[in-house]
């Protein structure tokens, strides 16, 4: 039995938790990540496959509360414009199927930025200065916390749990919470883990880290679930089995393991081989799931085909 990080979290919460963890290793249960409320790339899975996906992921950049709509690209504000109004979609599929929810924030800084400002090289942004008393960063970050609690109450109110995953791929600089290191991004996620746990008693989420750094893992006390996004430069048959080791490696060996995104999906035959332990993975949207440019249709449904693959019943997309 898995004990959940938030010491308070809800029933729903924790039945969830031990799912995944009564999962890995069994089985995998399929994932797809959506940014559209037409969620195309679920359509696409299901038209081709006749199955659709367990675990589905939304994402939150509409709902920054700092974008900076005078300075955009129009590839930016068509990605803004798509996404708004997603959580709805995620509050009905909730609601009237049995799907699993996870939920990524590429956050538009919170003060200052262009175009996509959730990129280092579009901020000036100092994350750094979050976690100094009394700084504008550090101000405005707890109103944007504000402001997507709200938001993900929501479902806390409906007894909706959610694998809640902010600060992802701090392993890198390209996002403005590790353009100083995973080390900041580290404790960002502290912060915002109990203001979220103890202030807004959002007891509905599982906390989800997406980084294999040794260097900046937040601990066991603050991980649901330890994650590492991976995007292979070209298709190889694989079950990601040496990720699986250098991620458990680096951070713990105590917490349930996720694929939180994949370019290329894991191959289904290799898994019910090796029973890695993945509890799921996601493939990310657009292009890595619709069309041949990643994943080819006979992995697809070969995937979906499986026994060892945990799908969703769906009833809302038919």
């Amino acid at each position: 039995m898995q004990i959940t990080a938030n010491p308070y979290a809800s029933e729903e919460a924790k039945e969830l938790l031990n799912y995944l963890s009564d999962m890995a290793g069994k089985k995998i249960i399929t994932g797809q990540h959506t940014q559209t409320n037409e969620m195309e790339e679920v359509s696409y899975i299901r038209d081709n496959t006749g199955k659709t996906p367990k675990l589905i992921g939304f994402e939150l950049l509409s709902y920054s509360p700092n974008i900076n709509y005078d300075d955009a690209t129009a590839a930016c504000l068509k990605e803004i414009e798509d996404n708004k109004n997603t959580l709805d979609t995620a509050m009905d599929l909730a609601k009237n199927s049995d799907v699993i929810l996870t939920m990524t924030f590429h956050w538009y800084s919170p003060i200052g930025g262009r175009d996509k400002s959730f990129y280092t090289e579009n901020t000036d942004f100092d994350a750094e200065k979050v976690l100094c008393d009394s700084t504008p960063e550090r101000i405005a970050f707890f109103h944007d916390m504000d402001i997507i609690a709200k938001e993900l109450k929501k479902f806390s109110d409906e007894n909706i749990p959610i694998l809640w995953r902010p600060f992802h791929e701090s392993e890198g600089q390209w996002f403005w919470w590790a353009a100083k290191g995973p080390e900041i991004a580290c404790e960002l996620y502290k912060l915002m883990f109990e203001y979220y746990t103890y202030h807004h008693q959002l007891n509905n989420l599982l906390w989800v880290w997406n980084c294999p750094l040794a260097n900046g893992y937040p601990g066991d006390a603050y991980v649901d679930i330890i994650s590492m996004d991976i995007y292979l430069s070209e298709y190889a048959k694989t079950d990601y089995s040496k990720e699986y080791e250098k991620l458990i490696s680096e951070t713990t060996k105590s917490k349930v393991a996720a694929l939180a995104e994949v370019g290329y999906i894991p191959d289904i035959q290799m898994l019910e081989r090796s029973h890695t332990p993945w509890a799921y993975y996601m493939t990310w949207s657009k292009e890595f799931c619709i069309g041949e440019q990643y994943n080819k249709t006979d992995n697809l449904r070969a995937m979906y085909k499986s026994e060892y693959a945990i799908m969703s019943r769906m009833d809302i997309l038919a």
